[in-house]
């Protein structure tokens, strides 16, 4: 048989997807570890990016500091993070994604805001508004879709690198991907690799439609404008 007809009977095999070793348990880890790192770099760094595009200062350096954790290899880190205090474990691997998952999420919440359009902090300011009032009711709103989309290429990275929690004895769907490859079962990898990518296509879907939910009307989610 093809690989291909093999991954498939894998895939729809109901044992696989059974028991705390199944499809299902190892979904529901991955999605825990994606959301918990991709939930606390959100809580870390839109108020953060947000607050330096309201300012309009300070803004590149927050950039370049969270660019670090992208330059660092996440497997690197979770190495690092398992031999040191952490030690081995989910904690460990939350750790290491949240650091991956920074730079698009104060990068983008930065951007969004502070390219708003003048006028619409002008206009804001002209109807008496407090620098508060016009972060929240004018400048969030209008730069939501750019927000969005930080956390649309934060979440599928995170989603995409999640598979790393299985080098160092974790769970998630990379599970079926390093034991596969252990026991030189390659329907189990190619299965494990189909569902990650599955997985993060989804994410990001699901996120797509969030962000044109929130797009202004004749508006893009590039340079905001005041007319949006």
């Amino acid at each position: 048989m093809s690989m291909i007809t093999k991954t498939t009977s894998w895939l729809s095999d109901g044992a696989n997807w059974s028991g705390p070793e199944g499809i299902l348990a190892r979904l529901g880890e991955h999605l825990v570890l994606s959301g918990a790192s991709v939930g606390i770099a959100a809580a870390l760094t839109l108020p953060l990016g947000t607050a330096l595009g309201h300012a309009g200062r300070g803004g590149t350096l927050a950039i370049n500091i969270s660019n670090i954790g992208r330059a660092v290899p996440t497997f690197a880190v979770l190495v690092l993070l398992a031999i040191g205090p952490l030690g081995i474990g989910d904690t460990t691997t939350i750790a290491a994604l949240t650091l991956f998952a920074l730079a698009p999420l104060v990068t983008n919440s930065y951007v969004g805001v502070r390219e708003i359009d003048g006028d619409a902090r002008e206009a804001a300011r002209g109807m008496g508004m407090s620098g508060w009032q016009i972060l929240r009711g004018v400048e969030l709103p209008l730069a939501a879709p750019m927000i969005i989309i930080g956390l649309r290429l934060a979440a599928v990275q995170v989603v995409g690198t999640a598979t790393i929690a299985a080098l160092t004895g974790g769970g998630g769907l990379g599970r079926f991907v390093v034991d596969g490859l252990a026991q030189h079962d390659d329907p189990k990898v190619v299965g494990g690799a189909v569902l990650v990518a599955v997985l993060a296509l989804a994410v990001d879907a699901v996120l797509l439609c969030a962000q044109r939910l929130v797009a202004p009307r004749g508006g893009s989610t590039g340079r905001v404008r005041a007319g949006a």
